[in-house]
């Protein structure tokens, strides 16, 4: 199976499947140095793992991580970091009915084209599970990412019809509500909207967004690797992510030019925007502002609902989905994109310190 490794200088690898013995993940390209624990990243990962709350799956899982190499004497080595979180409360008979039936908007009939065999357990790799890997090396990117002064805030920005008033922004409430919305609010209302479509066994929709700070200028590549093109690519790599937005995002569509420019000015000596409709990114490179990525997650396709379906055998059927299923995956996700947005900042950054001469100096010249 290709397609299981990101980056160019620092890299994931994932593996594992949702049902399996354990996932994880491998980092390579880390800088030596860091100071790094297994408690930097469960912290991370306590943010995704399921059974917190009433809107996520019930599914018990302590989500340990285990950092198996590449750490010695609280630091990294420089060598290959590996990760480990073994899986505890599978109850993989719940998908038996499903070995040879294909789930309306899963991934089950494209396994089986593709490969002609499929783990129809949980979903396999497919599973949202498989972000276990991901946010275990989101931590690590985040923590070096914070010792050069870049800082991500990621949160539900909207769920269903309900979107967060900035106004009323709380950075603080993130991490309070279980919907991780910054608005208390828009989170209560959500809240009992998001009661009424489980008590009706269906799922909705939602978006999360994340602002990154602190970035230096020119970050990201003019063609094929710009920094929003890496963004779109790593968060929509993200199950269930239908659309990736930047900025203003579709409402440019919209927009008139001598609204849309960011007319820049000098403040103290420093250059600034007026407005920052293009979400910290020009011609592919960050310019200094916030970044601002969005992402748009579709309802979870396990939903309890009585469905039409068709089987290996292509014979028409109804299906009625068993196990334990997220809600909504908005809020469990806010984590996987922040881990996505540091892993994607931080390879374009050890990219662009060989952008020019005078950066290989400061490292080489006495």
């Amino acid at each position: 199976m290709a397609g299981s490794i990101y980056g160019k200088l620092f890299t994931i690898s994932t593996w594992g499947e949702s049902h399996g013995k354990a996932l994880g993940v491998v980092v390579d390209g880390c800088p030596a140095g860091i100071p790094l624990c297994e408690d930097d990243i469960q912290i991370y990962l306590n943010r995704r793992k399921p059974g917190q709350n009433a809107y996520s799956t019930q599914r018990s899982e302590a989500d340990t991580v285990e950092i198996l190499s590449g750490v010695f004497e609280g630091k990294t080595t420089g060598t290959p970091i590996s990760m480990l979180v073994r899986n505890q409360d599978q109850h993989s008979k719940d998908y038996s009915d499903i070995a040879i039936s294909y789930r309306p908007g899963h991934a089950d009939y494209c396994f089986d084209e593709k490969f002609g065999f499929r783990d129809y357990r949980g979903g396999g790799r497919s599973s949202g599970r498989e972000t276990i890997g991901r946010v275990a090396a989101g931590a690590i990117a985040a923590k070096v990412l914070e010792t050069l002064g870049i800082k991500l805030t990621a949160y539900t920005r909207s769920i269903g019809d309900y979107i967060i008033d900035y106004d009323k922004f709380d950075e603080n409430e993130i991490l309070v509500n279980p919907l991780y919305m910054p608005d208390k609010e828009c989170s209560e209302k959500a809240g009992s909207y998001l009661k009424e479509v489980m008590s009706e066994l269906d799922s909705i929709g939602s978006s999360v967004e994340c602002v990154i700070t602190g970035m230096p200028v020119g970050v990201g590549e003019p063609v094929f690797s710009k920094l929003d093109a890496l963004l779109a690519q790593g968060i929509m790599s993200i199950g269930a992510v239908k659309a990736v937005e930047i900025g203003d995002g579709i409402e440019v569509a919209k927009s008139k030019g001598s609204y849309n420019n960011d007319n820049f000015y000098m403040n103290a000596g420093n250059v600034a925007k007026m407005t920052n409709h293009s979400g910290g990114v020009l011609g592919g490179m960050s310019d200094g502002a916030p970044i601002k990525v969005r992402a748009s997650f579709k309802p979870t396709p396990s939903i309890y609902k009585e469905q039409k379906t068709i089987n290996k055998d292509h014979e028409e059927i109804t299906m009625a989905i068993k196990g334990r299923h997220d809600p909504i995956i908005g809020p469990r996700a806010v984590v996987v994109v922040e881990a996505m947005c540091a892993i994607t900042i931080l390879d374009l950054l050890m990219v662009n310190a060989t952008s020019k001469i005078d950066n290989l100096k400061k490292i080489y010249e006495n």
